[in-house]
């Protein structure tokens, strides 16, 4: 019961948490390895994650909280220069437009993880909060400056496309 119960929700919903994943770091193969040891992790404690209230929001915070200690170990093994590339992603292994993924990763982290949380995970503000541990008008805040750097970033986009 237990296995069968997780497999579905693997199945159903990997792909919306790798999606959130990926739009918080911005690199195909990264988000693929968090997200895996996400499920992992949720695997071994099934037991309480198929009660949490939110349990893809439980995957994407697990993956991000992954990514977080990765880099912490990672600085501590070498010394960090302060640039950070970022692999590009396809847009068709994303399925998103390659100006939005552009305009994304160029949002502050913590605007990245409510957007992901909000959009791609469909949360509320309430669970969007609880998930990232922040204040339910912190989401707001973090919320209404990520649409508003992403529709001003795709807007010039536009006009540089047309051009004058």
């Amino acid at each position: 019961m237990k296995q069968r119960e997780f497999t579905e929700f693997y199945r159903s919903d990997q792909a919306a948490c790798l999606r959130a994943v990926l739009v918080s770091v911005g690199d195909r193969q990264l988000a693929e390895d968090l997200v895996a040891e996400a499920f992992t992790r949720a695997w071994t404690s099934w037991h309480k994650v198929s009660r949490h209230p939110a349990p893809r929001a439980w995957i994407v915070r697990t993956a991000l909280n992954v990514r977080v200690s990765r880099w912490r170990r990672q600085r501590r093994e070498v010394a960090w220069d302060g640039t950070h590339e970022v692999e590009d992603v396809a847009a068709a292994d994303s399925g998103l437009d390659p100006a939005l993924l552009t305009a994304l990763r160029r949002l502050p982290r913590r605007q990245r993880e409510v957007l992901a949380c909000r959009v791609f995970l469909d949360l509320d503000t309430a669970g969007t909060a609880t998930v990232l541990g922040i204040a339910p008008g912190t989401v707001t805040a973090h919320l209404s400056r990520a649409v508003a750097s992403l529709r001003a970033h795709l807007v010039d986009e536009e006009q540089l496309e047309v051009g004058p």
